[in-house]
């Protein structure tokens, strides 16, 4: 894990920084691992992973969720750092503190590697919150009930494989995972959510994030 002397990002607003915080802690809770900061002039695109295979030949879908953050200063920066690390930082932040000191040593993931398209994406409508509240519960639910107290890693594997890669009804072919990512991230409100796909990728997008999904086994 190599380091990387990188000035901090500096934000418009603090309530960006708590933004972040919130996003990162959620995604924690659900993969203790790393964030992808990735930044573009004005933007910064934080990527982090729901879902994704780790047996060979699992046919659980890779699905990220991402927040943009607008900058006070112009950035270039792609670095994926532990998520642990980050969080550190944002808990040491003051209320009025609008710089985020970037974590110097940075870490390998497979899926941080995976770029969704740029382009190309064709619409394919709205998908409601409450569906997709619905749809993620649901498979919760189906989860629970099919793991044991005591379950090896391949039984848990499968069984998230076969919920969260099953299309969601009526969701032009959308993996049930999805929906799971937007729940727990906190994408959920009572709204709408814009459905989009190019290829193999799905994109869900709201104004509180966005949730990219690589359809299909394997990274």
């Amino acid at each position: 894990m190599p380091d990387v002397l990188i000035e901090p990002l500096q934000f418009t607003d603090p309530r960006d920084l708590a933004d972040l915080r919130t996003f990162a802690t959620r995604a924690r809770a659900i993969d203790d691992g790393a964030i992808r900061l990735s930044a573009a002039g004005p933007v910064l695109a934080a990527y982090v992973c729901v879902l994704r295979p780790r047996l060979l030949g699992e046919s659980t879908p890779t699905i990220l969720g991402l927040r943009t953050v607008a900058l006070a200063e112009p950035a270039e920066l792609d670095v994926t750092v532990p998520l642990s690390a980050v969080l550190d930082r944002l808990a040491r932040a003051g209320a009025d503190d609008v710089a985020l000191p970037v974590p110097p040593v940075t870490v390998t993931e497979s899926w941080a590697g995976v770029g969704a398209p740029r382009s190309g994406w064709e619409s394919l409508g709205t998908l409601s919150d409450l569906s997709l509240r619905q749809g993620a519960e649901a498979g919760i639910t189906e989860i629970a009930a099919i793991i044991p107290e005591k379950p090896g890693a391949l039984i848990v594997n499968n069984a998230r494989a076969t919920v969260w890669g099953r299309p969601l009804p009526d969701a032009g072919g959308l993996p049930a995972g999805a929906a799971f990512a937007a729940l727990t991230l906190g994408f959920l409100a009572d709204g709408q959510q814009s459905l989009f796909r190019a290829g193999r990728w799905f994109r869900l997008s709201s104004p509180r994030g966005h949730v990219l999904v690589r359809a299909g086994s394997g990274l």
